[in-house]
């Protein structure tokens, strides 16, 4: 992919601020050429306001001053194997839309803005915000062990018209799609060589989230990132995603990282100096702690790559929870606005290949389960739970 076409709206905000700095310089020795020092002044004055009011116009406008921030809200997935299939997320936000995990049964009616309605489907589960009986998804899971999860992408995603030649989904639509039509990733990819995203929202009022997804089964994963240039999808070696930059830029980003070890290091610093190690771990000097989304992009690939784990149930969501913990953002440590944080409302792991949805809240860290198949899975209406958030304390005496 040319660097060009993968510009962040951060980088493409600087090379215009850089051209706008270029013309400045150039204006003002242009006038200080021709001008005298009186003329000169005000020719600056008016194009530097000229420049700053058009500066200020490519500024997306809100009576919020905060919804700037809460648009980079950041999240994680990861995938996991051992017996069985593992897939799950951190959601990072600083305030909650009432999710809930809601099994879909295989008779609930989906309707679709361009494509048929789907009565009948693959059973899913996940968590969703149920507006008007719709559940719209943030990750979930089908009765066929296929899973996504869609995290933010800010000023990459772009969505398009509807093509009469493509499958037209709807951003929102594309978790039931893919979860109601697809029961392995294989299909999924055939699917999406016909879907074209489009941009039409949920409600009018509702501002169209930007974002990019992974998608999982035993037998691997992909991205699916919509930009300028179409579809995009991506084979996911490390079953990693986070948000910005675009994947192919966090993928190679891991070169940054090749040193890193989790046995400890020798010295190949100078066979002339005596070094040696003075504390457990030093093997991963240099892994990112931060909170950035490219940081934990490389934090969560290095954990999750050399994890280890026992092949039993509990063993292997106990450690799906610590990989996905290493990313744990805490109430004080990511500002938003003038006293909002940005914290881990939630972290699931999934067993897709159960179709059980394990998870724990911010203030309630002992695990929860819903099991899929404890619901009527040929039901028409919604199952849906309220996560618990009150934090459980075993008291032993």
């Amino acid at each position: 992919m040319h660097r060009s076409e993968t510009h962040s709206v951060f980088e493409k905000s600087s090379l215009k601020n850089a051209h706008s700095k270029t013309l400045q310089k150039q204006g003002f020795v242009y006038t200080r050429m021709v001008l005298p020092g009186r003329i000169l002044f005000y020719t600056f004055f008016i194009f530097f306001s000229c420049s700053f009011l058009r500066f200020c116009a490519m500024i997306p406008y809100s009576n919020d001053k905060s919804s700037i921030e809460r648009s980079f809200s950041m999240c994680t997935a990861a995938t996991y194997k051992t017996r069985d299939f593992y897939m799950g997320r951190t959601l990072d936000y600083e305030f909650s839309y009432g999710d809930q995990i809601t099994v879909t049964p295989r008779n609930y009616p989906f309707s679709f803005l361009h494509m048929p309605s789907l009565s009948h489907h693959y059973a899913m589960i996940g968590m969703a915000c149920v507006m008007d009986d719709y559940p719209l998804y943030y990750e979930a899971f089908n009765e066929k062990g296929l899973g996504i999860a869609g995290l933010n992408f800010v000023g990459n995603a772009v969505y398009f018209d509807p093509k009469p030649e493509k499958d037209n989904i709807a951003q929102f639509e594309l978790i039931p799609w893919i979860l109601g039509t697809c029961a392995s990733l294989a299909e999924a990819k055939e699917a999406l060589s016909r879907i074209n995203l489009i941009s039409t929202p949920f409600k009018e009022n509702l501002q169209l989230a930007q974002l990019h997804w992974i998608l999982a089964d035993a037998s691997g994963s992909i991205t699916v990132e919509s930009v300028s240039d179409g579809l995009k999808v991506y084979d996911n070696p490390v079953g990693v995603l986070t948000n910005n930059p675009p994947f192919p830029q966090q993928l190679f980003s891991l070169n940054n990282y090749l040193h890193l070890s989790p046995k400890q290091p020798s010295n190949t610093f100078s066979d002339q100096l005596d070094l040696q190690t003075y504390s457990r771990g030093m093997g991963g000097l240099g892994l990112p702690g931060d909170l950035s989304s490219a940081s934990r992009f490389a934090r969560v690939a290095f954990v999750k790559q050399n994890s280890i784990s026992k092949e039993g149930e509990a063993d292997s969501v106990s450690q799906f929870f610590h990989i996905l913990n290493s990313v744990d953002q805490q109430r004080g440590c990511c500002e938003v606005a003038d006293g909002k944080y940005e914290i881990t409302l939630y972290t699931s792991c999934c067993n897709v290949t159960r179709g059980i949805y394990y998870y724990t809240t911010y203030d309630n860290h002992q695990i929860s389960a819903v099991d899929m198949h404890r619901e009527d899975l040929d039901g028409e209406t919604l199952c849906c739970f309220t996560p618990v958030t009150g934090e459980q304390i075993h008291m032993q005496n």
